[in-house]
């Protein structure tokens, strides 16, 4: 069987094996198409079924996970863990909390983390957790018992040297907190089994900022490589959350100028560049809307469609918000307006046809799994400042994700070099990042 007809049947059996899970089927087909010239050269990867256990979980945990409301009410809501590979360390990888949440999001998620994970070069495998739950208008004793409830089922499978979760869409420092007393109540162990706590139990300086940090860290070197930089450029940033924020902080740090921000009811444009500050206190503080930022800013402008904010004029475009918000058409008016460099901070933000027509005209793409695995990096290494009860400063911090970013570019932009497709960063990126994990599974056998 040649490598076309050998990647067709693996992902005619993922889709098979996983019915209307359209999100993994995207994840899956968009590394293994990129795979091929690795399983050509290495026929040894497709002898030993390689391919077919990479696409497997290792593991799916599902759960029910009941909690009361303020107002007596019992209400209940499904929680997920997917540890999909350990082949390099332990499973790794955040907890969502939204309603949108399902299997198939958190197997994609799960999927992508393996390489994301590799490619920061320290000792982490790939998984994901969530729940259909979302935190937005709940009480903090409502977060705090439906969090305990998902702990007290989760608890079983997760460990210091096991599995380590951390953050993630509607899961930040009160959640992590909740569920670290919870771990630590049932288990009686003090140990660094979830990343992104708070600084005075264990928590790392710099995790906050480190997924909009690391993003910038690998978009300046994807713009240095090819002859560009931050200084001077319009930036358009979707999302307002935290990694949003903190893209915005070192992308302006950096000599850019941020024009743009969303949520998920609209977006906002200011031309004399967004107050980060204000954005910080609709959204950190105030747990607001971004249309609150006009209340003080006369000179901008709102719109109730957030994915229009692709319709503004910009060099740079970094996607913070969530999967597939810039789809084909998206991507057809970046272009249009003279975007030449599109970077992703969230999770699968481009659909296959976007980052089609992204590489066809030329535009630089700065894949997610590279570009904003600081956010992990960074949580690896609270687990090292855990294991030797340590702590670092946030410059000693942010240089080492400085470091991580830089060499998970070089690593996308060699490898993509190495197997005929340089300047494709997107395959530079599933190529570094599984070789690591295949070899590994290699040494350990048929497992």
């Amino acid at each position: 069987m040649n490598v076309n007809e050998y990647i067709a049947s693996v992902l005619e059996t993922v889709k098979k094996r996983n019915p209307g899970e359209a999100e993994f089927h995207q994840a899956v087909e968009e590394v293994l198409e990129t795979l091929k010239p690795v399983i050509e050269a290495h026929p040894e990867f497709q002898a030993a079924g390689l391919i077919e256990r990479l696409v497997e979980p290792e593991r799916i945990i599902k759960f029910r996970v009941p909690w009361v409301d303020d107002s007596g009410k019992v209400q209940v809501n499904r929680g997920y863990r997917i540890q999909f590979n350990d082949a390099i360390g332990p499973y790794k990888g955040g907890i969502r909390f939204r309603n949108n949440v399902t299997e198939s999001v958190i197997k994609f998620l799960g999927f992508e983390q393996i390489f994301k994970n590799s490619l920061t070069g320290l000792p982490i495998g790939g998984g994901k957790g969530g729940s259909d739950f979302d935190p937005k208008g709940k009480s903090d004793a409502e977060v705090m018992r439906f969090c305990q409830s998902f702990i007290t089922e989760l608890y079983k499978y997760i460990g210091a040297d096991v599995d380590v979760p951390a953050g993630d869409i509607g899961v930040g420092g009160r959640e992590i907190g909740f569920m670290f007393g919870q771990y630590k109540r049932l288990t009686g162990l003090y140990e660094g089994v979830l990343t992104g706590k708070g600084l005075t139990y264990g928590g790392s300086l710099a995790r906050t900022e480190a997924t909009g940090f690391g993003l910038c860290y690998f978009t300046e070197e994807m713009l240095k490589a090819n002859g560009k930089s931050f200084k001077g450029q319009t930036v358009v940033i979707s999302g307002s959350g935290n990694v949003a924020i903190y893209a915005a902080v070192k992308a302006t740090a950096l000599g850019g100028k941020v024009v743009a921000m969303s949520d998920s009811n609209g977006y906002i444009y200011d031309k004399n560049g967004i107050d980060i500050a204000a954005v910080k206190q609709i959204k950190e503080v105030r747990r607001g809307r971004i249309k609150e930022y006009l209340s003080d800013h006369k000179d901008a402008v709102y719109g109730d469609n957030c994915s229009d904010i692709w319709g503004v004029k910009c060099d740079i475009a970094l996607p913070c918000a969530t999967q597939n918000e810039i789809d084909e058409a998206s991507a057809k008016k970046l272009i249009a307006n003279g975007c030449y460099c599109v970077s992703e901070g969230a999770n699968m933000p481009s659909t296959p046809e976007a980052i089609a027509a992204l590489q066809g005209a030329g535009v630089l793409f700065g894949p997610a799994k590279a570009a904003n695995a600081g956010g992990v990096a960074t949580s690896a290494l609270e687990m090292s400042q855990n294991s030797m009860r340590y702590s670092w400063t946030f410059e000693e911090v942010d240089e080492k994700l400085h470091g991580i970013m830089v060499n998970i570019f070089k690593n996308c932009d060699e490898a993509a070099a190495k197997y005929g497709m340089p300047g494709n960063y997107a395959a530079g990126a599933n190529i570094a990042g599984f070789l690591k994990v295949a070899n590994a599974m290699m040494a350990q056998g048929i497992v």
